[in-house]
């Protein structure tokens, strides 16, 4: 290929993915005015919850229900556009895979919107409740007035919600680079120490100074990486055996020659 093709195909590619960035805006941007609409029920829905009983929260600054509102609605569009921003990057590597790979990547991007739901779910129903009756608990001890404030209360919840929201797509992502033969079980065994670490880390960024908050949200990423090896190991096996396969039929073909 000539050095002019070459520079052609750089262009075509990032132009391409300028596209699919624009793509992925545009949705992002209709899925946030969206979620403005249906703010409001959320909201009540949200501060009606078991967790949020006992509270009385108030308004610091003009801009809080303002920015409460425009947080709901960034959680909304982000539900919406992951699935999306997966597609697009599908979309963006396919050309590159074979027929089976690009077919078999283009079935999971349905369950992106599924497990990111699940991890919704769990984190809030779970792992929030848990830290915040924990960080409560030693409020009181100290003998401190309670007085929240609308924005700290749905920004502690966010912060603990929407990271493990997205974390809980580490099994889809290890699959799909497993199935495009980047990752396999042994690497990932072989890197476990180092994924712990990883994680942990990730835990105790996301979560608030605690340890209870800490170890419930390390345990999960730690079984949902477990998880992600065992999926992993499921994908290769299917691999090995397709590769036996169509080796075993070039040497027939071979040999009827």
């Amino acid at each position: 290929m000539s050095l002019e093709a070459e520079e052609m195909s750089v262009v075509d590619h990032l132009t391409e993915l300028r596209r699919r960035i624009i793509y992925v805006l545009i949705v992002f941007m209709a899925g946030l005015i969206a979620g403005l609409f249906v703010a409001k029920p959320i909201y009540l829905y949200l501060i009606e919850a078991d967790q949020a009983q006992g509270f009385v929260l108030h308004a610091f600054s003009f801009w809080d229900g303002i920015g409460m509102y425009m947080k709901i609605a960034m959680a909304v569009s982000l539900a919406v556009s992951v699935p999306f921003i997966v597609y697009q990057l599908w979309a963006f590597i396919s050309p590159g895979l074979r027929p089976a790979e690009r077919s078999a990547a283009l079935r999971y991007v349905p369950y992106v919107f599924v497990l990111f739901i699940c991890g919704i779910a769990f984190a809030y129903y779970i792992v929030f409740p848990m830290a915040l009756s924990f960080t409560i608990s030693i409020t009181r001890s100290m003998g401190l007035e309670e007085t929240y404030g609308i924005a700290q209360y749905f920004s502690f919840m966010f912060s603990l919600v929407i990271p493990l929201a997205l974390l809980f797509e580490l099994p889809l992502i290890v699959m799909f680079l497993t199935k495009l033969r980047i990752l396999n079980p042994l690497r990932l065994r072989k890197m476990r120490r180092y994924a712990y670490f990883a994680l942990v880390f990730i835990a105790v960024a996301i979560t608030p100074p605690d340890f209870i908050s800490d170890f419930l949200v390390t345990i999960p990423l730690l079984i949902l990486y477990e998880f992600s090896v065992l999926l992993s190991a499921f994908v290769y096996r299917k691999q090995l055996a397709l590769d036996q396969e169509l080796e075993a039929r070039y040497v027939r073909k071979a040999e009827s020659r």
